[in-house]
């Protein structure tokens, strides 16, 4: 490991490891590398930048209990994919109702995501396609397992789930889910994803939109 004591110096050191994880995907034709915003995205640059793939954005909204947001029931995610927890809500009274009040809400701020970073420009369909879905870290992965959930719904033909650091028990569940995780760090001492950095800074919607800016300018890498 090229970072001190299982510690990132920030998520563009961690995006470089990544990538150099993913090696065998460069270059690899009908493949697509999705940041999971926000601070996905600047680790996904350095993927997608170092791997000469395209980059896209892949908005997830997790559909959390009312008074207990934090437990999700669900989650929805570009593309109109909708996907529940049907463990979690069979216990809920009246969960229907539930489910939709917070899905209403949790689909505007969605859709203003996917305006603000995205314009008039349509998701890089993943359909039959080998895509990489990267975060800058994992914590119970619920976020992440609705992205692979929604990603099957879209018809992805192999799903990647590629971050730096997640608990081993994260792992275990993502690797029964997705095709192939990738995971830098596994710590058993995990408390949150911001220990296993040095600079954790919150990323702004205005870094996400630079960076796919970014990306579209040097190697324009959000086409149809």
């Amino acid at each position: 490991m090229k970072h001190t004591l299982g510690v990132f110096h920030d998520r563009q050191q961690a995006g470089r490891e990544l990538a150099e994880e993913l090696e065998r995907y460069r270059d690899q034709e009908n493949t697509v590398i999705y940041g999971i915003p926000r601070g996905g995205l600047p680790v996904a640059y350095e993927v997608a930048s170092a791997l000469h793939l395209p980059l896209d954005v892949y908005v997830v909204r997790k559909l959390g209990m009312p008074g207990h947001e934090e437990y999700a029931i669900g989650a929805i995610a570009s593309g109109g994919v909708r996907v529940l927890n049907e463990e979690a809500i069979g216990n809920i009274f009246h969960a229907s109702d539930i489910i939709e009040s917070v899905a209403e809400r949790e689909q505007r701020e969605l859709e203003r995501r996917e305006s603000l970073y995205r314009g008039n420009r349509p998701l890089h369909d993943p359909r039959g396609k080998v895509v990489i879905v990267v975060d800058d870290g994992l914590a119970t992965g619920s976020t992440m397992r609705a992205a692979v959930a929604a990603l099957r719904q879209h018809g992805a033909a192999k799903i990647v789930v590629a971050v730096p650091v997640a608990p081993p028990e994260t792992v275990a569940e993502l690797e029964a889910e997705a095709d192939e995780v990738i995971c830098i760090l596994e710590p058993e001492n995990f408390m949150a994803v911001g220990q296993f950095y040095e600079n954790f800074s919150q990323t702004t919607d205005e870094e996400v939109t630079e960076i796919l800016a970014r990306a579209d300018e040097e190697f324009g890498h959000r086409q149809e």
